[in-house]
């Protein structure tokens, strides 16, 4: 039976190379994102990806993002909520409302409405059951300097992965979290890791990256697991980045 994956966020870095690395084992995936374009990009052709514009923080559109997926390829064995954005850098007392609102809407709300839907399909399905993968970020566990809001809604994903797997399990539904430290992509570039990332004692520095295929083979290593283990947490970083001690 060929497995059906849904990768959000699949329009750039670690989504579109994990979405390509599933799709490289024979999976089947959906790709979603904002942007059209992208997401072609990201299918280079490939006859089993399915492109479904959408943002993931909207109820209706995730219905229609899993409904979609569900007719076309009959269940969904696997997710990856990958989406989210960094919101500008702030102290708590400087921070914007909307900026917190969107860090929540995306980093956050968006994994519940994907898992919600998600986890409806796989204890339908048949067989039944599935995974779910969230990108929690290292910042799920330590913070960077004026992230509150990037690191709130990192900190909440890892209770609500553990929550989902907890109530997954009469249904052989798992859930696991992937926290990634400095792969090379867009956002990473975007908090200064080439120029010099602000550090705890007020420093910038250059930190060290890593291959955004290698944090998707991780990914890939996690979603291949057969029904009867999982990775609860698992956590990947570019070697020697000020991670172990920051601070």
């Amino acid at each position: 039976m060929t497995r059906v994956a849904v990768v959000t966020g699949a329009g750039s870095g670690i989504g579109r190379a994990s979405a390509q690395s599933l799709l490289a084992a024979g999976f089947r995936v959906a790709l979603v994102g904002r942007r059209e374009q992208p997401l072609f990009e990201t299918a280079a052709g490939t006859p089993d990806a399915l492109i479904i514009p959408a943002d993931v923080s909207d109820p209706a559109q995730v219905d229609v993002v899993f409904d979609r997926t569900a007719a076309e390829w009959g269940r969904v064995d696997v997710l990856f909520n990958n989406a989210g954005v960094f919101p500008t850098a702030a102290a708590v007392d400087d921070l914007d409302i909307d900026e917190w609102n969107r860090a929540l809407a995306v980093n956050l709300t968006a994994v519940m409405l994907c898992s919600a839907a998600a986890v409806r399909i796989m204890k339908a399905q048949s067989p039944q059951g599935g995974r779910i993968i969230n990108n929690g970020s290292i910042s799920a566990q330590t913070p960077r300097p004026l992230s509150p809001a990037y690191t709130a809604t990192k900190h909440a994903v890892t209770g609500l992965t553990k929550s989902i797997d907890l109530d997954g399990r009469p249904f052989g539904i798992t859930c696991g979290q992937i926290d990634i430290g400095n792969a090379s992509t867009h956002l990473t570039q975007s908090i200064g890791l080439s120029e010099g990332a602000l550090q705890a004692n007020g420093l910038r520095l250059v930190e060290p990256s890593f291959s955004v295929q290698d944090a998707a083979r991780a990914v890939l290593l996690m979603a291949e697991l057969p029904p009867n283990a999982t990775v609860n947490s698992l956590t990947i970083t570019a070697s020697g980045m000020p991670y172990v001690g920051r601070g």
